[in-house]
C-alpha cells in the first residue's frame, strides 16, 4: 500500500503540471518512481497496479475539470442526476488514461522482467520502456478520448521543448520526457546499487522504501546523477535552436483578422433568448470589425447555431445582413446538413453572403456530442445535447479554402489531435483557426484548449487565431508565443494582423515518423538480447 500511495503521489505531481498550475518542470522528473518501483517488483499484477495508480493521479488531476458539466439543469437533467453524470465521465476518462499507464507497466515488466535485469543494459531498458509508452500513445491517440499526453504536460509555459514538436509532432516531447525520467530512475538504481553490497533489487521493502522516500535528493552527490541532466539540456538546446528560427514575415502575406467572442452562456445558448443576444452581439462585433478595416472576422462554434446550409435560415438574419453591407469576410461557427444529420460546421462567407467554404467538426465529444456504442447505450444514457437530431462527424481529407488561400481549421475536440492540423497543412493550409465554446466549464478547461492550439501553432509552424464563445480566445504566432488572450465570461472583440506561412516542419512532411523507428529499434533490441 506504501508503494501506491508514492505512485499516486508522483502522478499527482505529473498532474500538476498542467493548469491551472503549470509546474511543467516536474513533468521531467514525476514519473521516474514509478519506473524505480515498476522495475523491482516482481509480480505483474503489482506492476500493473502501480501503473494504474499513477496514471489515476495524473490524469484524474488533469482532468478534472470535466466535472464542470455540472450541474445540466438548463438541459432538463435532475440536479443529482447531473452529479452523477459529471463524475461518470470524470472516473471513467481518468481511468482511461490510466490504463494507458497500467498496460505500460504490465508489459514493461514482461519485456524486462526481473530475472533478465541484471543481463540487460540500461540504454536497451531505457529504449524499450520509451518505445512501449510512445506506441501505447499512438494507440490511444487514434481513439475518440485523448487529451492529456506527457508532451501535453510542458505546454504553454516550456515554448522551447514544445519546439521538439515540429520533428515528429508530440510524440517527440513524450519520447524526451519518459527518457530523462527513466535516465534518472536508473541512475537512482544503479547508485544505490554501487553504495550497497546487495542489489537494490534484492533488498527488503523497508530498504527500498526507504531509498524511495529520500529520492531524489540522495542522488546528488552521485555522478550517475550527470545523465539525465546533462540529456535534458540536450534536449532543450535542441529545442532552443528550432525556438530561435527567425520568423521574417513578409508584406504581401499579411492578414488583417478580426475575433469576436460572444459570451453566451451555455443555459441560454440554445433558446430563443440566447439566439437574440448572439445575434445583436455577433453583428455589432462584426460592424464594429470590418470598420476597423479587417480582411476577416472569425465567430466562435456554433456562434449562430442555426442551419447555414439553408438560405432561407440565414437571409433573415441581422448578422448576414451586415455581411453584405460591409462586405468583410466572416468565418461562421453554425450547423451544416449531413444527410438527415448535423455537422458541428465553421462557413467561410463571403462578401456576396455565399458559402464559400465549409469545415465539419472530426472529432465529436462523447457523450457531449454522440453516444458511444448508440445501439447499446443511447436509450440508457440519452444525449445530453438539446438537439433534435443527431450531430455526425466531418471526413478526415477536408480542404477548407478561403479567399485568402487554405487554411487549417480545428472546432474544440479538435485540438487535442495533431493529425487533424498536420494533414491540412501537409496540403497548403497557410494559417490555423480553431473556434470553441468552452462555456461549459471554469477556466482550467479553456486554460487547458489554449495550451493543446499552442503546440499545434508549433508543431505545424503557423499562425494561429483562437475564437471562444466564453474564453480564452488567442492570437498565437508559430512559436507559440501567446500575442493575445482573451478575459475569461467576457463579450471582446480584438483585431492583429496575422501572416500566411508555406513552410513544412520535418513533422508536416513526414507525420509520426519517430514511433515506428523507435518500433524497429526496441524488436531489433529485443531479438538481440
Amino acid at each position: 500500500m506504501t508503494y501506491l500511495f508514492i505512485t499516486f503521489i508522483s502522478g499527482i505531481l505529473m498532474g500538476m503540471t498542467t493548469a491551472p498550475i503549470g509546474a511543467w518542470f516536474l513533468g521531467w522528473v514525476a514519473l521516474a518512481p514509478l519506473w524505480i518501483l515498476v522495475i523491482q517488483q516482481k509480480k505483474s499484477l503489482d506492476k500493473f497496479l502501480l501503473g494504474l495508480t499513477w496514471g489515476i493521479g495524473y490524469h484524474g488531476l488533469a482532468l478534472f475539470w470535466i466535472t464542470g458539466i455540472h450541474p445540466m439543469t438548463w438541459l432538463g437533467i435532475p440536479w443529482l442526476a447531473s452529479l452523477a453524470i459529471a463524475l461518470f465521465c470524470w472516473i471513467f476518462i481518468t481511468v482511461w488514461g490510466a490504463i494507458l499507464v497500467a498496460i505500460w507497466a504490465y508489459l514493461f515488466g514482461i519485456l524486462t522482467p526481473v530475472s533478465f535485469s541484471d543481463k540487460i543494459s540500461s540504454f536497451a531498458r531505457v529504449l524499450l520502456g520509451i518505445t512501449l509508452w510512445c506506441c501505447l500513445e499512438k494507440i490511444w491517440s487514434l481513439g475518440n478520448l485523448w487529451w492529456t499526453s506527457l508532451a501535453f504536460t510542458q505546454s504553454n509555459q516550456n515554448l522551447v521543448i514544445l519546439h521538439l514538436g515540429q520533428l515528429s509532432g508530440p510524440i517527440t516531447i513524450t519520447a524526451a520526457i519518459v527518457t530523462v525520467n527513466a535516465l534518472f530512475g536508473e541512475a537512482f538504481i544503479k547508485a544505490k546499487s554501487q553504495q550497497n553490497p546487495e542489489n537494490f533489487q534484492q533488498q527488503n521493502n523497508s530498504e527500498q522504501l526507504n531509498l524511495l522516500v529520500k529520492f531524489p535528493f540522495s542522488l546528488l552527490p552521485s555522478y550517475f546523477f550527470l545523465l539525465p541532466i546533462i540529456t535534458l539540456i540536450f534536449f532543450h538546446i535542441i529545442g532552443f535552436s528550432l525556438y530561435n528560427t527567425p520568423l521574417n514575415p513578409e508584406a504581401e502575406a499579411a492578414l488583417k483578422v478580426g475575433i469576436i467572442q460572444g459570451n453566451i452562456p451555455n443555459e441560454i445558448k440554445l433558446n430563443s433568448t440566447g439566439w437574440y443576444r448572439a445575434l445583436e452581439g455577433y453583428t455589432e462585433g462584426y460592424k464594429k470589425l470590418a470598420e476597423e478595416n479587417v480582411d476577416a472576422v472569425l465567430t466562435p462554434e456554433t456562434a449562430l447555431p442555426f442551419l447555414w446550409t439553408n438560405q432561407n435560415n440565414r437571409r433573415f438574419l441581422s448578422f448576414y445582413q451586415a455581411i453584405l453591407e460591409k462586405g468583410v469576410v466572416a468565418w461562421v461557427g453554425g450547423y451544416g446538413k449531413q444527410e438527415n444529420n448535423l455537422t458541428n460546421s465553421l462557413f467561410t462567407i463571403d462578401k456576396t453572403g455565399e458559402i464559400f467554404s465549409r469545415y465539419d467538426k472530426i472529432k465529436l465529444v462523447p457523450l457531449g456530442e454522440y453516444i458511444p456504442f448508440n445501439e447499446l447505450l443511447g436509450k440508457l444514457i440519452d444525449r445530453l445535447s438539446p438537439l433534435d437530431a443527431h450531430l455526425v462527424p466531418g471526413k478526415t481529407n477536408q480542404i477548407f479554402d478561403t479567399p485568402f488561400g487554405k487554411a487549417i481549421v480545428g472546432i474544440c475536440y479538435d485540438s487535442a489531435f495533431s493529425e487533424v492540423f498536420q494533414r491540412q497543412t501537409l496540403a497548403g493550409g497557410e494559417f490555423i483557426l480553431t473556434a470553441a465554446n468552452n462555456a461549459h466549464y471554469s477556466s482550467t478547461m479553456p486554460a487547458q484548449h489554449h495550451a493543446q492550439d499552442v503546440m499545434r501553432a508549433i508543431e505545424n509552424d503557423r499562425w494561429t487565431v483562437r475564437a471562444t464563445n466564453t474564453g480564452y480566445s488567442g492570437i498565437v504566432d508559430p512559436h507559440g508565443r501567446t500575442i493575445w488572450r482573451s478575459g475569461i465570461n467576457t463579450y471582446e472583440t480584438y483585431t492583429t494582423t496575422i501572416y500566411r506561412r508555406k513552410t513544412q516542419t520535418l513533422y508536416v512532411k513526414w507525420g509520426d515518423w519517430l514511433t515506428p523507428v523507435l518500433l524497429m529499434g526496441g524488436v531489433l533490441t529485443k531479438i538481440i538480447l
